[in-house]
């Protein structure tokens, strides 16, 4: 019985990890490497998880990817960061990135902050 998406955020969830799944079948050797390299990014160290979630939800914006904004909203959410500390983190990348990180983070991130806050209770 395949997963019932219950948002939009768990569907564009569900249609990444699905995609990823195809290309692992392709492509098993690169996508391991990929994977153990992202791993290894995003270990705990003198940064905590919680801070590189942030810093990759900030590139994400900046970069215009939506599939990766709503993976590091979630990523976010999941290390214990607040809305607060979140959009703190819109705000210094619409900084840099302007009006478009702008955009993304009052329409996108704050539809995936309210969906998977939803779904936690």
């Amino acid at each position: 019985m395949a997963f019932e998406a219950r948002s939009s955020t768990e569907s564009s969830l569900i249609k990444y990890k699905e995609g990823l799944g195809m290309f692992t079948e392709k492509m098993p050797e690169f996508a391991s490497l990929f994977n153990a390299f992202t791993e290894e990014c995003f270990k705990e160290g003198a940064l905590t998880q919680r801070e590189k979630q942030l810093i990759a939800l900030g590139i994400s914006l900046h970069a215009q990817d939506e599939f990766c904004i709503i993976y590091h909203t979630k990523g976010c959410l999941d290390q214990g960061c607040s809305e607060q500390e979140i959009l703190e983190a819109v705000g210094v990348t619409a900084a840099f990135g302007g009006g478009a990180s702008m955009s993304q983070g009052v329409t996108l991130v704050q539809e995936c902050i309210g969906e998977l806050n939803q779904k936690k209770q």
